[in-house]
């Protein structure tokens, strides 16, 4: 069976390309069958220290937080993430590198053949995985392979009933900031929402998250109470001292077991700061003593994720706020940088976000000189006629609309001047599809 499967799927792209067609939702999705399945694998990594992470924004920046701390200490680590950019091997990284095509098609091999031969209930049940449980399978065979002490897992939808959360053993778990998002399958209020990012919770285990929002905080306590957790809390009082530099922002931390202590992010996004106040936070409850102070302020400073605010070329910055939470988190950025010039802002998003709502707070706040708008090359692209009509209901500004991202970037890029700032938000997926491009095209063609 191994010899066909390899003659059937021999190189990483045949892998992708059959990943890509498997379904993203299921009628057929059963939790039950998924830890079955589980099971049948031989419970994969499962030697590892599980770190869960799940909420609504931050997830990755705060997986990205922690595994830079570990490497820097010295700690083997697999990081599980999602969504990609560029390349689907993006969600699996070991030791700070993303792995190798070879290992990609290795793990895919795996889970595949592990299918080809289930057991009379699955058979049964005609199971068969869906896009994250197919990605999470590869990711714990790949780090049960290369023996990593830590495994840091990103939930990729809700928490309760996620894949990564047949995983029953865990070190840690962190939930980041809640807001509204996925509530067709999550809820339609913050509580709902907040229930289902807490079903990673397990009995004994610490819990950090944000306590800012009192709603939120009170059903992660009652989620904790119900199986034992341990809950701590990040309070708003524990930052202080933010100084927000060109490229950077110091601020001082308070620690369970230490006082206020000065921490640096390199970045200009000002919501980075609670996302790494979160990973130093919990790194501390580890208890590892590799983890010394200044492995941790170092591993936080040295701490580098795509798409969040990212400076792609001078004062040309992507970052990819997918929902309200997200926007308002990057307009607070925006608002604290000062801009010589004119700030340009160029935005596309999927038609099942809240672009009402988005766009309402992108061109109501008058930050923006210029607006351009784009469609992306996704089924669930936003058409764009719509998208501008709703930008037109909240501003004045003309805005500029084009029918490809390569037409948008090209008239953006040849109007700014050496003072602008140029702003590109609204979608992970337009943040891949704009590196993509700036990969393609030689540096004369913008």
């Amino acid at each position: 069976m191994r010899q066909n499967m390899k003659e059937i799927f021999d190189t990483y792209g045949a892998a992708e390309e059959y990943i890509n067609a498997t379904p993203k939702f299921s009628s057929k999705y059963s939790r039950e069958n998924t830890e079955r399945f589980w099971e049948h694998l031989g419970y994969p990594a499962r030697k590892s220290k599980v770190v869960h992470v799940a909420g609504t924004n931050g997830k990755g920046s705060v997986c990205a937080y922690l595994c830079s701390v570990l490497k820097k200490a010295g700690i083997s680590c697999g990081r599980f993430t999602s969504p990609h950019l560029l390349t689907m091997r993006e969600r699996f990284v070991i030791d700070g590198d993303m792995v190798a095509e070879g290992e990609f098609l290795w793990a895919f091999l795996v889970v595949t053949e592990a299918l080809a031969c289930l057991p009379q209930e699955l058979a049964e049940a005609a199971y068969r995985p869906i896009f994250s449980e197919y990605l999470f399978f590869m990711a714990m065979v790949l780090f049960e392979k290369h023996g990593v002490e830590y495994v840091v897992l990103e939930t990729g939808l809700g928490g309760r009933l996620d894949a990564t959360n047949v995983v029953e053993e865990k070190e840690l778990c962190i939930l980041t900031s809640i807001g509204y998002d996925h509530m067709e399958y999550l809820g339609e209020t913050l509580s709902e929402i907040a229930a289902e990012k807490a079903g990673i919770l397990r009995k004994g285990v610490p819990v950090v998250y944000p306590d800012r929002q009192q709603q939120v905080s009170g059903v992660i306590e009652a989620c904790a109470r119900e199986v034992g957790a341990k809950t701590f809390p990040l309070k708003k009082t524990a930052i202080k001292e933010i100084k927000i530099k060109n490229k950077t922002i110091d601020f001082s931390l308070h620690l369970h077991y230490y006082d206020y202590i000065g921490f640096t992010v390199s970045t200009s996004a000002l919501y980075q700061v609670e996302n790494a106040s979160l990973a130093a936070s919990a790194l501390t409850l580890l208890q590892e003593e590799r983890i010394t102070l200044p492995v941790l302020q170092d591993g936080i400073r040295e701490t580098f994720w795509e798409g969040r605010m990212e400076e792609i070329r001078p004062s040309v910055y992507v970052d990819g706020a997918h929902n309200v939470d997200g926007i308002r988190a990057f307009l607070e950025t925006v608002e604290q940088r000062s801009c010589a010039g004119r700030r340009m802002l160029l935005y596309s998003t999927v038609r099942d976000k809240q672009y009402q709502e988005a766009a309402a707070l992108l061109a109501g706040k008058a930050l923006f000189d210029k607006i351009f708008l784009t469609s992306l090359q996704n089924e669930r692209a936003l058409p764009l006629r719509q998208l501008v009509d709703t930008f037109g209901q909240y501003t004045e500004i003309p805005i500029k609309a084009y029918d490809t991202l390569e037409a948008a970037l090209k008239t953006l890029l040849g109007q700014k001047e050496e003072r602008d700032e140029v702003y590109i938000v609204g979608s992970l997926y337009l943040v891949g599809e704009v590196k993509a491009l700036l990969r393609s095209l030689k540096d004369d063609q913008f």
